[in-house]
C-alpha cells in the first residue's frame, strides 16, 4: 500500500477517526448487523438489542440516521409506525463488519489465552 493511499495515514487519519467512532461502538455495529437483515421497527431492535437502553438506542440511530446509514419512515397510522431500514451507504457496511464479527468469532479463544498469559504474567511481576 502506498502512502498515499493508506486509510492510518496522516491526512486520512480525521476522516477514519471521525467515521470509526461512528460504527465502531457496540451499539451501532449491532444496530447495522440487525438492520442488515431487514428493516425494524424501534422495539424490535430495543427488544433484539440485550442491554442497551431506549434513551441509547435513539441516540445511537438519531447518530446513524445524521450520519446518512440509517432512514427512519414515520407511517401515518395509529398509532404511527416508525420504521428504520439501512440506506445504501449504510449497506456498504455490512460486508465489513460481518467480516469483523467472523474474524472476532474465529479468534475469540486465541484472545481470551492471549489475556489470560498476559494477566498471569502481570499477577507474577506483582506479587
Amino acid at each position: 500500500m502506498s502512502p498515499g493511499n493508506n486509510p492510518l495515514s496522516r491526512e486520512s487519519c480525521p476522516a477514519t477517526r471521525e467515521v470509526l467512532n461512528r460504527v465502531g461502538d457496540k451499539w451501532s455495529v449491532l444496530i447495522i448487523a440487525l438492520l442488515g437483515e431487514k428493516s425494524k421497527r424501534f422495539n424490535e431492535l430495543r427488544r433484539e438489542i440485550e442491554g442497551i437502553s431506549q434513551r441509547m438506542l435513539s441516540h445511537t440511530l438519531r447518530g446513524l440516521e445524521r450520519d446518512g446509514l440509517v432512514t427512519r419512515t414515520v407511517q401515518a397510522s395509529v398509532p404511527p409506525r416508525v420504521d428504520y431500514a439501512l440506506t445504501t451507504l449504510g449497506e456498504t457496511l455490512l460486508e465489513p463488519i460481518m467480516a469483523l464479527a467472523a474474524w472476532a468469532e474465529k479468534n475469540r479463544e486465541a484472545i481470551q489465552e492471549a489475556r489470560a498469559r498476559y494477566d498471569a504474567r502481570q499477577s507474577a511481576s506483582k506479587g
